[in-house]
């Protein structure tokens, strides 16, 4: 016997009952499936050992846009599903903070260059040059967190448009 055969058994019909509720439950679940309440309500049961096939839980969760079975069964064998849109958004915002964050030192080194051509700083010009300062400072503030988001996802590539 395998060991923890019934806790493997249980996280799964746990997260069938789960995606059950997520559909709308035993009703509305036999209409989208095309099974009986019967079926579904054993599905549901957590002390029937009846899983679902394969087709139910793909349309199941295509209808709830959560794959709560599938990630389950990724957790059962230690590993863990990942939202593949949202590395890409990270992917942009981390490249699209460092460009913003080019373009706002550019700026900066241009702004302070300008109130030094002549060798003397007016208060005007030290003024534009803080406020230049403010704006990169909170620049860095948004790619620190950006940085905090990709280091806690894992990281990305850069290659094939994000895709390793």
């Amino acid at each position: 016997m395998i060991p923890n055969a019934n806790a493997r058994l249980y996280r799964i019909k746990a997260a069938q009952r789960d995606l059950i509720a997520a559909a709308g439950g035993i009703e509305r679940v036999a209409e989208i499936v095309g099974y009986g309440k019967s079926t579904v309500g054993r599905w549901n049961h957590g002390d029937s050992p009846d899983l679902m096939p394969l087709d139910a839980v793909w349309m199941l969760e295509a209808e709830t846009s959560s794959p709560l079975v599938t990630s389950a069964l990724a957790e059962l064998s230690g590993r863990r599903l990942t939202d593949l849109q949202r590395e890409n958004e990270t992917a942009a915002d981390i490249m699209r903070g460092y460009a913003d964050l080019c373009t706002k030192a550019g700026e900066l080194m241009a702004t302070m260059a300008n109130a030094l051509a002549d060798g003397r700083v007016t208060p005007a010009e030290a003024t534009a040059y803080d406020r230049r300062l403010a704006e990169l400072s909170d620049l860095i503030a948004a790619c620190r967190k950006q940085a905090a988001s990709v280091r806690g996802e894992g990281g990305f590539a850069v290659v094939n448009g994000g895709a390793e």
